[in-house]
């Protein structure tokens, strides 16, 4: 689920400069790019919530806490 956390943000990145592209050069796009930026944002909230419950449930069950690899130690 983690990984696949990761190729949903990659992809959501992806389509949100393609989008912002598609905007600028067409400015009759706005309206309908607009919704599929929201339509993108909430899929890729959707990938991060779905890690949040797989994280819980590793918890649950072995007690231990998934450290992320992009957290750095302070």
């Amino acid at each position: 689920v983690c990984q696949a956390d990761d190729d949903v943000d990659q992809l959501y990145d992806q389509v949100h400069r393609e989008l912002l592209l598609l905007m600028i050069q067409d400015p009759q796009a706005i309206q309908w790019a607009t919704y599929l930026l929201w339509v993108a944002h909430d899929l890729e909230r959707i990938a991060d919530r779905a890690t949040n419950i797989a994280e819980r449930v590793i918890f649950l069950v072995t007690g231990k806490m998934k450290v992320a690899a992009n957290v750095s130690e302070s």
